[in-house]
């Protein structure tokens, strides 16, 4: 987790500034807490503090609810928005990691491609490129 998650992820907002931050009523917090769409930490005297990342569903929520949804289509958007996420950031980490087995072609190395297939031009089973396909490698 970088920085900028633990600090989005941070409790540090109590319910009032919450509420006037997104503009529901406690009560309409409350009721998305008890169906589990936010999990706001809890002081030792019970207070709820909210972070970022709550303020920002909280929002999400009340504009999926806006556009008529109920809570359990609001549920499954938000695991669906979830899985999605999780998906992407797997994605990236495996780009990351293949990066870094097989580093990109330079420009160099493709120049020396582009040659070979164009000396290699009149071999079956070769490339066959045309200066419209090429033009795009060199400057005009």
């Amino acid at each position: 987790m970088n920085n900028d998650d633990i600090r989005r992820n941070m409790p540090l907002f109590p319910m009032g500034i919450v509420t006037k931050l997104t503009e529901l009523t406690p009560r309409q917090i409350r009721y998305y807490e008890q169906h589990e769409l936010i999990q706001p930490e809890r002081t030792d005297g019970k207070q709820r503090l909210f972070s970022f990342r709550d303020v920002d569903r909280l929002l999400v929520i009340k504009s999926l609810m806006e556009k008529g949804l109920n809570i359990a289509g609001v549920k499954e958007m938000l695991e669906h928005s979830q899985n999605l996420s999780e998906v992407k950031r797997e994605v990236e980490e495996a780009r990351i990691e293949a990066m870094k087995q097989k580093p990109e072609l330079t420009q160099q190395d493709l120049l020396k491609k582009v040659r070979q297939d164009l000396i290699n031009i009149h071999q079956p089973g070769s490339t066959h490129l045309t200066l419209g396909e090429l033009s795009r490698f060199f400057r005009h």
